[in-house]
């Protein structure tokens, strides 16, 4: 694949991890060639934290002594650079409800993704022996010892350790198998989300479905059996590459990104607005019950302040007929309300302010 950028771009990162094979099938889909390395612990770690910020995955270098980190950042700031072929819709409301979805996937459907992977001893010991082999080479420890730290890391930190406990687990994966029905039914007509070629919208569901969901033996089994265009898709938008730019999109925003929407404003919103209490009362665990499953000792996550607030902001940047639209839209779907619910977003203003150039030491490492 040729490049349409001069720099030499390298992603440190590991190639099982959700937000890396998101910001993979960004630059697959753009035509950008880039290296790829392990984010290797301790030594490239600590570059990277130096260099970036942070040791979040992915981190790009480049090439020319810049480095950047947060992929929904990272995006945006290529397609100023590079418009064409745009991934990012032109159009202004397919473009705010293409940044909704991406939020969404970014930020909530992590959630099953990292149970799946890490709650099932065959998901953990792939991840974890994986994660041992690619990631921690530096680190003079016996293979099993690597690979029993790592999953005690993750299940501490993501999943039992983020509120999921097992009493909730069939709630937890009843977001799974909702959001494969939502998708199984959009993808069985058309080959991408929002039309005839990849958008920023199916580049934001490629980080759960590509590296997690399609990837990782419980769910991937799931997809198999039950949404086989969900599971053909992830081939396509991974093969996918500048040709399609052409192709066509659909007008406005397809009735069928209906229930997707309705899961937004029932599911992820409640959870944002949720996280502004906690981060408003200082409380870094909380307890919330969304759409009927009880999240017990959640971690909070100043971020996900600024992410309400960009989606705030996103909104306020169409004009009036196109709030209008898209008022519309949101409020049909129960979005409207959790998205606005509590007015004054307890923000820290540099919390995010050097992004994509430079990350907060504030924030919270991503999961994987």
């Amino acid at each position: 694949m040729s490049s349409v950028f001069s720099a030499d771009i390298t992603v440190y990162g590991s190639s099982i991890s959700y937000f890396t094979g998101k910001l993979e099938n960004y630059f697959r889909v753009k035509g950008i060639a880039y290296r790829f390395r392990p984010m290797e612990f301790p030594a490239t770690a600590k570059l990277v934290r130096e260099q970036a910020g942070s040791s979040q995955m992915p981190a790009l270098y480049l090439g020319d002594g810049r480095w950047v980190t947060d992929t929904t950042p990272i995006i945006q700031w290529f397609e100023e650079q590079l418009p064409e072929p745009a991934v990012i819709p032109i159009d202004p409301v397919q473009r705010f409800f293409s940044l909704l979805l991406e939020d969404y996937a970014d930020e909530w459907l992590w959630r099953p993704a990292m149970h799946y992977r890490w709650y099932y001893d065959v998901g953990a010991r792939f991840a974890g022996a994986h994660l041992a082999t690619e990631l921690t080479a530096g680190r003079r420890l016996p293979g099993f010892l690597k690979r029993y730290m790592i999953v005690r890391r993750q299940r501490n930190g993501y999943t039992t350790g983020d509120g999921i406990v097992v009493s909730q687990v069939a709630g937890v994966e009843a977001i799974y198998h909702r959001t494969l029905a939502q998708l199984e039914a959009i993808l069985s007509e058309r080959p991408f989300l929002l039309g005839y070629r990849p958008t920023l919208a199916d580049i934001g569901f490629s980080g759960p479905f590509f590296r997690h969901f399609a990837l990782d033996p419980v769910p991937a089994e799931i997809m198999r059996r039950t949404a086989p265009s969900v599971y053909e898709w992830v081939g396509r938008l991974w093969n996918s590459g500048p040709p399609l730019a052409a192709a066509e999109l659909l007008d406005g925003i397809p009735q069928d990104w209906g229930p997707l929407l309705e899961e937004i404003g029932s599911h992820y919103l409640p959870y944002l607005g949720a996280n502004v209490k906690a981060v408003s009362a200082g409380a870094k665990r909380f307890d919330a019950q969304i759409g009927g499953v009880d999240y017990r000792g959640a971690r909070w996550s100043p971020y996900r302040v600024w992410c309400l607030q960009r989606l705030r902001e996103h909104f306020n940047a169409l004009d009036t007929a196109e709030q209008g639209v898209a008022r519309g839209l949101l409020e049909r779907h129960g979005c409207w309300e959790p998205l606005w619910r509590h007015q004054k977003l307890p923000l820290d203003p540099d919390l995010c302010s050097g992004l994509p150039f430079r990350a907060d030491a504030k924030m919270i490492d991503v999961y994987d």
